[in-house]
């Protein structure tokens, strides 16, 4: 159970080199010449967060244009962006994308599918807002990316428009999906259980650290409102 309470707030880290898995820095698509100008935001738990913007080398008019935050989903990162920057930069939107804390480069320790992941997306957005260069933002997040979009657009009514791929509303769901994706050894009648176990691990040590991962997840769980009674 204590390796399935880390499996979900701990889940494999994206590994990348940006020179290699990025668009390049200068590139061609449609005849026009783009740029990726990297660059880090700090979240306001003071996580350091990689981040990639996508631009046109020259801005028409050199006025300020769209821009599509992308959102990715769990174990994902930055790179995640490169099709989405393809299909919007010759409609004159820019992309910006970015590792969620606890996510490929970035600093943290943990993800906890969306809830945290929002205050990243709020510093992004501030960020954007306060550089000048950027007119409406849209947000474009898949799975853990399309709930923090949720979340934090809730909260932000400026934001002009939400593509959501694949979010979850359901924490056990989640659970149970991820078992399959990454073939974690647990039978999925037991995730009820092991859901109940977790709630119980705020005052554990977990893989021998402090009692944080328990905490970690036990606010989780209780934010997402979970009732594990529920008949299914």
């Amino acid at each position: 159970m204590e390796q399935l309470v880390n499996f979900i707030i701990r889940p494999p880290r994206a590994e990348y080199k940006p020179e290699h898995d990025l668009l390049e820095q200068e590139f061609l698509l449609k005849g026009r010449w783009y740029q990726r100008k990297d660059l880090e935001v700090k979240n306001i738990r003071g996580d350091v967060l990689k981040c990639s913007h996508y631009m046109p080398l020259e801005r028409p008019e050199d006025r300020p244009l769209p821009c599509v935050i992308y959102c990715h989903g769990n174990s994902g990162c930055r790179a995640d962006a490169s099709e989405a920057a393809i299909v919007l930069l010759p409609s004159n939107i820019t992309i910006f994308t970015l590792d969620f804390s606890g996510s490929g480069l970035s600093g943290g320790d943990y993800v906890t599918l969306g809830w945290n992941e929002k205050d990243d997306l709020k510093a992004v957005v501030e960020y954007l807002r306060t550089d000048g260069n950027v007119s409406l933002i849209g947000l474009w997040g898949r799975s853990m990316g399309a709930v923090t979009s949720l979340m934090y657009g809730a909260e932000d009514p400026s934001i002009a428009a939400m593509v959501l791929d694949s979010p979850f509303s359901d924490l056990v769901d989640l659970m149970m999906e991820l078992v399959d994706t990454y073939k974690f050894p647990l039978p999925k009648f037991t995730i009820k259980f092991a859901i109940q176990y977790m709630r119980r691990a705020a005052t554990v040590t977990v893989v021998g650290r402090s009692s944080t991962s328990g905490n970690v997840l036990d606010g989780l769980l209780r934010r997402w409102d979970l009732n594990f009674f529920k008949s299914r």
